[in-house]
C-alpha cells in the first residue's frame, strides 16, 4: 500500500521528469502537498471536491494570499491528474475546482533616476562593491529572475559577444544581449573581484559570496534592501523589484511587448502586458499632478 509520503514523491519525480521543473517550484509543490496531506489525515485518496473545497475555505480565513491559493491548487490538480492516470483514485476530487480571482497589483514601480542612484550605490573601490554592481547592473540589464542570476555559469557569460545564455522556467533557454555599462562592470568584476573571492577553491558558479560559494537569493535581497536603504528607497524593494523596472523602462521607451515578453521570457504576453498598466497608471499621476485641471 502507497502511503501519502510514496504517492507525493512519486509525483514529485513524474513533475520534474515531465516538465523540467525547477528546484524551487518542486520544492514548493512539495510542501503545499504536505501541508495539505496533513491537514487530510494522511489521506489522499479518498477525498471529496467539498473537502477540496472546505481546505480552501480554511486557507482564505487564514489570509493566505489569492496567488498562493492559486498555486496551491495547480498543484493539487497537476497531483490528482497523476493519481487519476495511475488509476490511484477513480474520481478526481479537484477537476471542477476554479482559480480564485487574484488581487489586480501593480508591481513597485522605480524611476529611472531611482534606479541609477541604486546602480550607484556600491563601493566599487572594494571587492565585495564591484560584486555588487556586477549583479546589480546585469539583472536590470537583461531583466533578470533572481533565481536565473544566482544560478549562472562561467560559462553562461559571453562578454566578447556580449550575450548571457538564460535557463529560465521549465529549463527554457534564452540568450538576451547584455548592455554596455553591465559589460564593463561584469569585466572589472571577473579580473578585479572574482578571483579574490573564489580564492583557493573551485567554484562554476559565476557569482559567488564572501565565502567562495554560490551566492543565495537571501545574500542577494540583503544586498538590495541594504544599498535602498543607504540612498534612501523607502519603498518595498526585492530582487524582483530591478526586473519590473527593466521591463517598464522598456515598454516607457517604445519597445513592443511581444520583445518584451521574449526576453523576460514569459510564456503567455498576458503575464507581460500589466506593464502598459504601469505605463497608464504613471500617465494618470503625471496629468493630475501637473494639469491645472487634473
Amino acid at each position: 500500500m502507497n502511503t501519502s509520503e510514496d504517492l507525493i514523491n512519486s509525483f514529485i519525480d513524474h513533475y520534474w521528469l515531465s516538465y523540467g521543473a525547477s528546484e524551487n517550484t518542486l520544492k514548493s509543490y512539495r510542501s503545499d502537498l504536505k501541508i495539505f496531506s496533513n491537514w487530510c489525515n494522511n489521506d489522499l485518496t479518498n477525498l471529496t471536491q467539498k473537502q477540496v473545497q472546505e481546505y480552501f475555505q480554511i486557507r482564505n480565513n487564514e489570509k493566505v494570499s489569492k496567488s498562493t491559493q492559486s498555486r496551491i491548487l495547480t498543484c493539487l490538480r497537476t497531483f490528482y491528474k497523476f493519481l487519476y492516470q495511475k488509476k490511484y483514485i477513480s474520481i478526481d476530487p479537484t477537476e471542477k475546482l476554479t482559480h480564485p480571482k487574484k488581487e489586480k497589483k501593480l508591481p513597485v514601480f522605480l524611476s529611472v533616476s531611482e534606479i541609477d542612484n541604486l546602480l550607484d550605490a556600491p563601493d566599487i573601490k572594494t571587492i565585495i562593491g564591484i560584486r555588487d554592481k556586477a549583479m546589480l547592473e546585469l539583472m536590470y540589464s537583461c531583466g533578470l529572475r533572481v533565481s536565473e542570476l544566482i544560478n549562472l555559469n562561467h560559462q553562461n557569460i559571453n562578454l566578447n559577444d556580449e550575450c548571457v545564455l538564460i535557463h529560465g522556467k521549465g529549463n527554457k533557454e534564452r540568450l538576451l544581449p547584455i548592455g554596455d555599462f553591465a559589460i564593463e562592470c561584469l569585466q572589472k568584476y571577473e579580473s578585479q573581484s572574482r578571483p579574490n573571492l573564489l580564492k583557493s577553491s573551485q567554484n562554476d558558479a559565476y557569482f559567488l559570496s564572501n565565502r567562495g560559494s554560490m551566492m543565495s537569493r537571501q545574500n542577494f535581497f540583503y544586498v538590495i534592501k541594504n544599498y535602498a536603504e543607504q540612498i534612501g528607497i523607502n519603498k518595498p524593494l526585492s530582487p524582483h523589484s530591478l526586473r519590473h523596472a527593466f521591463a517598464t523602462h522598456l515598454v516607457q521607451r517604445g519597445a513592443d511587448l511581444r520583445s518584451v515578453q521574449l526576453m523576460l521570457g514569459h510564456s503567455d504576453i498576458s503575464t507581460t502586458q500589466i506593464y502598459t498598466h504601469i505605463q497608464d497608471v504613471q500617465l494618470k499621476n503625471q496629468h493630475q499632478k501637473h494639469h491645472p485641471r487634473g
